[in-house]
């Protein structure tokens, strides 16, 4: 098996397990991440994201597949289904994950899926009415980063090791 293959595997099958630990063990110490709501994360930012996510999960289950990998890039689709906590709405989350491999680990990470999609489903009526806006998904981006601040803040010794 490929090795960038096999990361990709080990990082969704411990996401399934919310094993952030575990999900870590396969980015490179410099790891950058990306996504439509937290935006670009540093190496321990992305580690502690991870952390809060795992740890704050309700009904959660997940799928991947269509691996693709080569020997810089790689690319798969995962599927999240859980309960967002803010409002206790079903949530399905299909995204699009990319990869660039460094040094036998994950060194760039990046998730896009539809904002407004994924509103709809979180918050309901506001989101379907205004998750398109740049407003509704500023607000949302905040949210976000204030809840990875505060968890940051309350796990310092936890949020400043990103895993390596």
């Amino acid at each position: 098996m490929h090795l960038h293959r096999e990361l990709i595997e080990n990082f969704y099958q411990s996401f399934a397990a919310l094993d952030a630990e575990a999900m870590l063990s396969n980015y490179h110490e410099e790891v950058v991440f990306w996504d439509p709501v937290f935006e670009q994360l540093d190496a321990p930012k992305a580690a502690a994201m991870w952390r809060m996510l795992c740890s704050n999960a309700k009904d959660f289950s997940l799928d991947f597949r269509d691996i693709k990998v080569g020997d810089e890039y790689g690319s798969c689709n995962w599927v999240a289904m859980y309960t967002f906590s803010k409002t206790g709405r079903q949530v399905i989350n299909d995204v699009q994950a990319h990869f660039k491999f460094y040094d036998g680990k994950i060194v760039e990470h990046m998730d896009d899926f539809d904002l407004w999609k994924w509103s709809k489903q979180a918050l309901g009526t506001p989101g379907l009415l205004f998750g398109w806006t740049p407003f509704l998904q500023q607000k949302i981006r905040k949210n976000a980063k204030a809840s990875l601040k505060k968890y940051i803040k309350e796990n310092k010794s936890v949020a400043n090791n990103n895993g390596q």
